[in-house]
């Protein structure tokens, strides 16, 4: 199985591309190998392939030292299979290329050893040789867009949470428990000492979070932070001027709770400062769509609907789902040799009224398809991701294609 992602010579990559690549990083992250079996290559741009093929060569003679027999079968065959397919080209390719070869049968002592290769669509900037038991493809991901970055920080006097929102994904990065003394004084010591111990404790806990919050550092494209928590704790935190003078606060919100329900709480309540961030502005987009299709207003859905729409030119924004490409799947019977077509994300299987079965004669990426046709129009489009519960209920809901419409059809 081939993948070839070849649009070069441009600097901007356009949705049709962005699109194909984005399932072609998630095909292949599905793959894992039994053990470090999976092979990735990485050829930048101008460099020699044959240099690349000797390098490989030496790989495959280092293979036989691995303990593994059937590991290391199965990797000399990738190698082997890589070489070989390099062979096809006469020069490294514009922009490089990145191979992927290795076993993916699940079963002991089977080997079903495939290669997948993309053509970048912009320059690689890296090369390099990975066995493990994944393919490695932080490269490409690169690829896909630097989206901003928001730290996101929750406290109460007692916990608090830190963590970062880049894209639609939050990532916890670290979780800090305050150890000062309750308001509450308890016998045995003066109220001075309690008080001072309380104060100590109290800095000790901003100190700590300050250095969580570190982490923000060293995150590309990070636009600053977000403080929540309910009480007066965080409005005190932020003027301890405990963390690194170099993060800008955003904004100061109220949540109701510290940890990861916290944290989506401050999302929430923070939409409006980060209003063009990816996740906040996705579900902002879904929730309109659906509000318009409920109202039977200037929206439509899935392929038939919208490829009409865009037919008569009245699309002004294009809603298609990432991951999983939706098909269109030409269907015969073998037994009648009635023909038909259905629409569906996976390989349908259907029993025909007259006994037989339907066999798949032809599959076509309708979204690839709506996707050539709204940019032949300068129609926007925009990709939902399945990483938000509004992005999966747009999949779920609408078959994952869906727009707006400038006007309708009298």
């Amino acid at each position: 199985m081939l993948f070839c992602c070849n649009y070069l010579g441009k600097e901007v990559i356009d949705s049709k591309t962005l699109y194909e690549l984005k399932n072609q990083i998630k095909s292949l992250k599905k793959f894992k190998g039994r053990g470090t079996e999976l092979i990735s290559v990485y050829v930048s741009e101008g460099y020699p392939l044959h240099e690349i093929t000797a390098k490989l060569r030496d790989e495959y003679g280092q293979a036989s030292n691995i303990k593994s027999k059937t590991t290391q079968k199965n990797v000399q065959g990738a190698l082997e299979k890589i070489i070989q397919y390099l062979k096809n080209f006469k020069s490294t390719p514009k922009n490089g290329i990145a191979v992927f070869c290795g076993n993916l049968s699940q079963e002991v002592g089977k080997s079903d050893i495939r290669l997948f290769s993309i053509i970048p669509p912009s320059p690689l900037t890296v090369q390099f040789y990975r066995c493990e038991s994944q393919f490695t493809l932080d490269p490409l991901e690169e690829m896909l867009g630097h989206q901003d970055s928001y730290g996101i920080v929750v406290m109460d006097g007692s916990d608090a949470t830190v963590a970062v929102l880049k894209g639609k994904k939050i990532k916890i990065i670290k979780k800090v428990h305050s150890t000062a003394p309750s308001k509450v004084f308890k016998g045995g010591q003066s109220a001075a000492r309690y008080q001072r111990l309380r104060e100590e404790g109290i800095a000790y806990y901003f100190k700590r979070i300050g250095e969580a919050m570190d982490a923000f550092l060293n995150i590309k494209n990070f636009k600053g932070v977000i403080v929540g928590g309910p009480g007066p704790v965080k409005e005190n935190f932020l003027k301890s001027n405990t963390f690194n003078y170099q993060l800008k606060i955003l904004g100061v919100v109220d949540t109701g709770y510290t940890d990861e329900q916290g944290i989506k709480e401050a999302m929430e309540k923070a939409s409006d400062i980060i209003a063009e961030q990816e996740a906040v502005k996705e579900k902002q987009l879904v929730n309109e769509f659906m509000k318009r299709v409920v109202k039977g207003g200037l929206a439509v859905y899935g392929y038939n609907d919208v490829k009409e729409a865009l037919e008569n030119y009245q699309v002004g924004k294009l809603l298609v789902s990432e991951g999983e490409a939706v098909k269109k799947y030409t269907l015969k019977c073998n037994k009648c040799g009635k023909v038909k077509t259905v629409i569906a994300m996976e390989k349908p299987h259907k029993k025909c009224s007259c006994g037989g079965y339907f066999e798949v004669e032809k599959e076509e990426d309708i979204i690839e398809e709506l996707i050539e046709m709204a940019e032949k129009q300068g129609v926007k489009i925009e990709m939902i991701s399945e990483d938000t519960a509004e992005g999966a209920e747009f999949k779920a809901t609408f078959k994952g294609v869906g727009a707006f419409l400038r006007y309708k059809v009298s």
